[in-house]
Parts: structure tokens; sequence; C-alpha cells
């Protein structure tokens, strides 16, 4: 039975203040919204510090966005901050008031935000019988619950502009099932519904809702998680980061992912190894 996350939990108390990657003062202090005349769009992204999230940060920053970055771990989302100007901004959204924190300091930071991209998520493997009750809770909490009240936290803002795009990421999974994934597979499936309900309530507002809805995805190399090799017909972050973005640019609501790489074929030693076996 595997809990699966992005690092330790983030201590409020440790550092509340915004810091932007490297700068030796608070990033609230250096103005990036209109305040100082400025217009460039600003871009959230949760579960920001490997993987996915790191991917699309990067991607978002090539086109000059504005980024705040959030996670647990605040020297993973350095490093994904790392080269660009983005602010980081540690958060533990499973606390009970972790996305109303992290929502007013994002506001309090670049006084407005264009696009949420909601990736923080945890996973948990084995079987359901056996999952602890702490456990259902903590993925349910931060899979599902947490992102709603984010996106409510936010939304107002949105709607007030008459501009924004929530960006919520799915699963393949949550349509037909993973063994011993049940209750992850739950809290995306429940996301599915929560976009598709959304995005009909804000037609005419301006903002819009996509449903990213990625396959399995290779683990980035620059982060500390393992899992299988490239070329194994899985996507990267990198693929899914490009696809956000581009549904992002072209205000797409459900974009269709490039098809993952195929595997390559043996070659022909072990191609005659393998008949070999056979006979």
């Amino acid at each position: 039975m595997t809990l699966t996350g992005s690092g330790p939990a983030y201590d409020p108390s440790a550092d509340a203040r915004p810091r932007r990657a490297g700068a030796p003062v608070p990033a609230r202090t250096r103005v990036y919204g209109p305040e100082r005349g400025l217009d460039r769009r600003v871009a959230l992204v949760t579960g920001a510090s490997s993987d996915i999230g790191a991917a699309t940060a990067r991607r978002f920053a090539l086109d000059g966005w504005q980024l705040l970055l959030s996670g647990r771990d605040r020297y993973r989302l350095e490093r994904a901050a790392a080269g660009t100007s983005a602010v980081v901004l540690p958060a533990d959204l499973a606390a009970p008031d972790g996305p109303r924190l992290l929502a007013r300091s994002a506001l309090h930071t670049t006084g407005r935000i264009d696009v949420l991209v909601a990736g923080a998520a945890i996973g948990w493997t084995g079987p359901f019988a056996a999952m602890p009750h702490t456990d259902i809770d903590r993925v349910l909490t931060l899979d599902l619950n947490a992102t709603l009240h984010l996106v409510r936290e936010v939304l107002p803002t949105m709607i007030a502009a008459g501009r924004g795009r929530v960006v919520l990421l799915g699963a393949l999974a949550d349509g037909s099932g993973v063994r011993q994934e049940a209750v992850y597979c739950a809290a995306r499936a429940g996301l599915a519904a929560f976009a598709g309900a959304l995005r009909r309530e804000l037609r005419g507002t301006g903002v819009g809702v996509t449903l990213i809805v990625p396959g399995p995805a290779d683990p980035d190399p620059r982060t500390r998680r393992t899992g299988p090799a490239p070329g194994t017909g899985r996507l990267t972050p990198g693929d899914v980061a490009a696809t956000i973005f581009d549904a992002v640019r072209r205000h797409r609501d459900e974009p269709h992912l490039p098809p993952p790489p195929r595997p390559r074929a043996p070659g022909p030693a072990l191609y005659r190894r393998l008949r070999s076996r056979r006979t």
C-alpha cells in the first residue's frame, strides 16, 4: 500500500510570506500587477514542484507569463522556478484554510489571476478494503475538495474581470477505474463532473474551464520520482504541459493529447533470442 505525494507538508509558521526563487526579500514587495502598468498574464499553478506541474510552469514561462507556483516543498518549488521570474507560494492545500490562504496570497502578489492550473494531487495504491480511513480522507481532501475550494476562491475575480480560465486535470482512470486505485479514480471522476457542470454555468461570463485527461505519464527525470523509462509508450510531463498551454492559448475545453510515443520494436538480436526461447 503506497501513498504518494509531492513532498513533506509545508509549515506555514516557518515562512508565511511569498518569495521569488533566490530573492532575499518577499516577492510581494516587487509588484507585477497593474499598479506599475504591467499587463503580463498571470498563471497560478498548483502541484508545481514536480512532474506535470513543473513542466507546465516551464512552458508558460517560455511565453512570458508571470507565474505563481505552489506546492508543499519550498526547495523543489524554487528548483522549478529557477531561471524564471516565478514567485513561489508554498502552501498545504489539504489544510482546512489552505485554498483560501493561497488564493489570498496569490491575489495580493499580482492583483489578478488569468489562469489557474490545478495540478496538486496525491495517489494511493493498494486494496481498498485495507485503505486506512485517514488516507481516504487525505486523497479526497487534496485531489477533490481542495481543488473545488481553490476554484471557488479564485473564480469571483475572473468573473469580475470578464476573462480567465480554470484548468483541471482528470485521468483516463476515472472512467473505467483502475484496480487498487479506487479512491483516486473517484476523486478524478468527481473533478470531471465538476468541470462539465461549471463550464455550463460560466457560459457568457468570459471564463472557461478546461479538463485535461492525460494517460500515464513518465515522471520528469529532474524530479525525485521514479518510473518507466522513456520510449515505453507513455506521455512525458512535457507532452501534457504543451497540451495545457495550447488549450489555454486556443480556449479549448477538452483538448486531445497527442498519442504517446510507440515503443521501439525489438532489434534483430533480441528478436532471435525471443524466438529461440519459444522453440
